[in-house]
């Protein structure tokens, strides 16, 4: 972090908060609180005569709260830049003036009680999502009873503890008597492994972090009893076995089982109830201290930057990448990267390889002079758009920005426009085209494919990245399925319109399926979430009619289930045959009565 201070081509805004981002790639309009500091970073030389004079005691945050601060401060050692903060809210000499004894203590009068936040208005071409992550909080899980008992700690506040830096100088000790423990024991998966308390998914860090904190026990107390609690050992990384392996030569004990009760003895002791898994029997454990390896949760940011960025979730929490594979530190939004555990837990050296990989991408992005855009974009004819932004609404990328109050027309930002088409299948007003993919296009495939039997047909309309390929992947695999169905593609299932579906029953189509990806995975973030309301809609509007809204299907299919693709379109068929031909000339009919 040094290193980056000082760096002429790099500056970093401390005490910040990003608050706004608009615009899109190579144009990013970012909006930045800077919070004030009270001291001059620029006159500070981090003496900490302030902080000694200072009567307010704080605990520190750092330190997960094992020591003390004042309310002027250094953050943490080699923080960026070198020099003192104060803390307004914990401050006696701030509003109204009772105490200023740092202010008379500072020789340089660095100190300035008057200073207030900035707002800055910084234009970037790429955003990197750095955002991090947040521990577990394990109260919730009462019967390891942390902060009811004080020898039962966090992975993180033993971090601190047999740190060289820390409050006791590396130095292990009880928080209850100060004196060494003579046995210890790590509990795993706190908060991790559990949807019912806590998180579903693994929080990758915690097995070889432990791992690593028996090492360091063992070497520096050899006769110290250390028993983890786990179940099962996840060391999958370079070299990560090997630490397991010398670990338990070096006579840490490990009970396959989780502890079901802990309870403090009258000496300060824990005693651990643990359902051995491996012998099948209650076992019982006195130990000095008891670390609880807490998981890792997305950052309390996350949500407020997925609404700034138009960024896409998992069902974890975490941020979801373009592509897994191909694509696995870019975001759906063009121009914005991932790095570190804002996209998944990760350990140090894998979040240094996708900060990497995100700055090479951002890099190859800006050194070009210009940017392509897609070639399927949306085109807005000015002369029929009544600017009632209905459109932008439903932009998943915010590339249209229209102004409803001054009635001016939609304008559309071709290098955030990725294609999907929703905007032009919920215009109103039939004031939006989408290249390659035009309203003229689509109903020609229709008309074409309905011309001739079309009571012997299924009308599918499926995007591009999900269901059409699964269509594909259907055919690679041999799978059997109706013949009689034919597709058409489109690029998001949000971009079929309602008109092309009444335009497919008033040509004798009996039933329509409109496919794409599942929710939460769309290639589009979000554009299928309005596939589900106009489907809606249009169910609503064939039962008003007196036509049978069954026969209008909405489907998720990705590009890896075939075999769903098939047991679809199987379903079609028998669905198909369920309808007469006199109910298919009755809804023509109908049809051409309400034109």
């Amino acid at each position: 972090m040094t290193d980056a201070g000082r760096h002429p081509r790099i500056t970093i805004h401390t005490l910040s908060e990003v608050v706004g981002i608009k615009g899109y790639v190579g144009n990013f309009d970012v909006q930045i609180v800077k919070k004030a500091r009270y001291v001059d970073e620029k006159e500070c030389t981090a003496c900490g005569d302030c902080a000694k004079a200072c009567p307010v005691v704080r605990p520190d945050e750092f330190n997960m709260g094992l020591s003390s601060r004042r309310a002027i401060y250094s953050p943490f050692p080699q923080a960026v830049p070198s020099a003192y903060v104060l803390n307004p809210s914990e401050c006696l000499g701030n509003n109204p003036v009772v105490c200023s004894k740092c202010l008379e203590a500072c020789e340089k009068k660095c100190i300035d009680f008057h200073m207030s936040d900035q707002t800055l208005s910084v234009r970037v071409g790429t955003v990197v999502v750095a955002t991090g992550l947040m521990p577990h909080d394990p109260r919730v899980l009462d019967e390891y009873g942390y902060t009811r008992f004080e020898n039962v700690l966090t992975s993180l506040e033993f971090e601190r503890l047999v740190n060289a830096g820390g409050p006791t100088q590396g130095h292990l000790l009880r928080p209850t008597d100060r004196k060494r423990p003579k046995s210890i024991g790590f509990i795993q998966c706190v908060g991790s492994r559990s949807a019912r308390r806590g998180k579903a998914y693994c929080s990758n860090i915690c097995c070889m972090n432990t791992v690593k904190s028996t090492l360091v026990l063992k070497e520096h107390y050899p006769d110290m009893a250390v028993k983890v609690f786990y179940i099962d050992i996840r060391a999958f990384g370079k070299g990560f076995e090997d630490l397991y392996t010398r670990s338990r030569r070096q006579g840490v004990h490990y009970v396959r089982g989780l502890p079901g009760h802990v309870e403090e003895m009258a000496d300060g002791r824990l005693r651990v109830a643990v359902e051995n898994n491996t012998g099948g029997t209650l076992d019982y454990y006195d130990l000095d201290m008891l670390v609880l390896a807490t998981g890792v949760e997305p950052a309390p940011s996350t949500h407020k930057l997925q609404e700034m960025l138009g960024l896409q979730l998992t069902s974890d929490g975490f941020f979801l990448e373009a592509h897994p594979k191909l694509q696995p530190v870019d975001a759906a939004t063009r121009g914005v990267f991932y790095a570190g555990c804002a996209e998944s837990p990760k350990d140090i050296k894998e979040s240094v390889t996708q900060a990497s990989a995100a700055a090479v991408r951002a890099i190859r992005l800006m050194q070009a002079d210009q940017i392509a855009a897609e070639a399927i974009t949306s085109e807005i004819d000015q002369a029929l758009c009544k600017a009632c932004g209905k459109c932008a609404e439903v932009c998943p990328y915010n590339a249209i920005t229209v102004d409803p109050k001054k009635k001016m027309p939609a304008q559309v930002a071709k290098a955030a426009c990725s294609g999907c088409g929703t905007c032009a299948a919920e215009c109103p007003f039939g004031a939006i085209t989408m290249n390659h993919y035009t309203d003229q296009q689509i109903g020609n495939q229709v008309g074409t494919l309905l011309a001739d039997r079309s009571a012997e047909k299924i009308l599918a309309f499926a995007c591009n990245w999900c269901s059409y390929a699964g269509a594909d992947y259907a055919g690679v695999s041999r799978l059997q399925y109706p013949p009689n169905v034919r597709l058409i593609r489109t690029m998001c299932s949000g971009r079929v319109d309602e008109k092309f579906i009444w335009q497919g029953f008033a040509m004798g189509a009996p039933v329509i399926l409109v496919s794409g990806c599942h929710i939460g995975d769309c290639h589009y973030i979000n554009a299928n979430q309005w596939t589900v309301k106009r489907i809606e809609k249009v169910r609503k509007k064939m039962e008003k009619r007196g036509i049978r809204s069954e026969r209008l299907q909405l489907e998720w299919i990705s590009a890896a289930e075939g075999v769903r693709f098939a047991e679809v379109m199987t379903r079609m068929e028998q669905l198909r045959r369920s309808v007469s031909e006199q109910e298919i000339a009755d809804t023509i009919a109908i049809l051409a009565k309400d034109k």
